[in-house]
């Protein structure tokens, strides 16, 4: 079942995972750790979380896989 999340999560999402891959190319980068944890803590306090309608695992991985969907389709326009 698709989930219907709020657009600032996706993009909070993205950022995460362009962040995550950045630091996987360069390890030692204490600015990409800071950013990444920063990021999570955006993801983790979200209001969409409190409305009951996520809190699963299954919810957090429908939103990576939604936000890796976005940045694919964004990366093959481009």
């Amino acid at each position: 079942m698709a989930r219907t999340f709020p657009p600032d999560l996706v993009q909070t999402q993205r950022a995460w995972t362009r962040t995550y891959e950045a630091l996987a190319r360069t390890p030692f980068r204490t600015v990409l750790r800071r950013r990444l944890q920063q990021l999570s803590c955006r993801i983790a306090i979200h209001s969409y979380w409190d409305a009951g309608t996520g809190r699963s695992a299954a919810a957090r991985t429908e939103l990576r896989r939604q936000a890796r969907t976005e940045e694919s389709q964004e990366r093959r326009t481009a």
